[in-house]
């Protein structure tokens, strides 16, 4: 198949001065002269046979042939950047990485800093998902869960720690050793609705169904027991801080849940994901061992 194209300046340029709606813009981003955006412009314009852009140069509008063009070629441009960064092999430019909403804010937000100073050049891009991966689908380059697997096959998962969970309320409700939370209201989570029974079967306890109440998000939940409000299950990662601090108390302790926390990268590794990875497990393994 032989494609026979404009030369990909002058798409650029045109793709650019469209987008921009000026091409002063364009030039600027395109690192070129306002001249040269023009020149590819007129060129562009000559070899399809069509006006691109009409009105005065301080107000430039797209023709109809412009705007059909330009919604192709900025859908166009944008499959090749994603087909580039999928085969790229640097350092340079953003690492995308998904991970749970409320893990992000309590555990790798206050820990990110030390990758940064580490490498500086790298720029992590955070996205809150907790919805199974599927790295042909989604764009991202490294994804955080918690769970038992089975994990995607096409994915390198590396296991960070185990996960260890227990109940938390405000030091203000708690007593000292352990507690029956039988008189208190039980927190739940949609994204966790049988938190409670599950601990209780590990724990070798039994907890009435009482119903308490359910929020939306973890952190909503999470925040409502440190205000007095219930208690709620809670895994250690995510309230680590917390209890440390005192904001938190766990008069039961923590058990093992069954689960872990994994990070996962495509099979096709780049380096800039290697290195998260690595970092990510030594600040796992130092978390733990704390």
């Amino acid at each position: 198949m032989v494609r026979r194209l404009p030369s990909l300046n002058a798409l650029r340029a045109f793709e650019a001065a469209g987008r921009h709606g000026r091409m002063t813009l364009a030039a600027d981003e395109l690192n070129v002269t306002h001249s040269a955006v023009s020149r590819q412009v007129q060129h562009l314009e000559a070899l399809l046979g069509v006006g691109l852009f009409e009105g005065p140069k301080n107000r430039l509008a797209l023709t109809e042939a412009g705007t059909r063009l330009l919604a192709g070629l900025t859908a166009a441009f944008d499959q090749m950047d994603v087909a580039v960064q999928a085969v790229a092999d640097t350092v340079d430019g953003p690492l995308d990485v998904s991970c749970p909403g409320t893990f992000t804010m309590r555990w790798l937000i206050p820990r990110l800093y030390r990758f940064r100073d580490v490498h500086p050049e790298i720029e992590v891009r955070l996205s809150a998902s907790s919805h199974p991966v599927d790295f042909k689908r989604d764009g991202f380059d490294v994804a955080i869960r918690a769970g038992k697997g089975p994990w995607p096959a096409d994915a390198e998962v590396i296991e960070l720690f185990g996960e260890r969970t227990g109940p938390v309320l405000a030091p203000s409700v708690a007593r000292h050793g352990r507690m029956d939370f039988s008189a208190l209201t039980l927190l739940h989570s949609r994204t966790r609705r049988h938190a409670w029974q599950a601990w209780a079967e590990r724990a070798g306890t039994a907890i009435a169904d009482s119903g308490g109440i359910e929020y939306e998000h973890f952190y909503f939940m999470l925040e409502a027991a440190s205000s007095g409000l219930g208690v709620c299950i809670a895994p250690w990662p995510l309230v680590a801080d917390d209890v440390i601090s005192g904001r938190l108390a766990a008069p039961n302790g923590f058990i093992d849940s069954g689960q872990s926390y994994v990070v996962m990268r495509r099979a096709r590794q780049h380096r800039k994901s290697s290195l998260f990875c690595e970092w990510l497990a030594a600040e796992a393994k130092l978390f733990a061992e704390a």
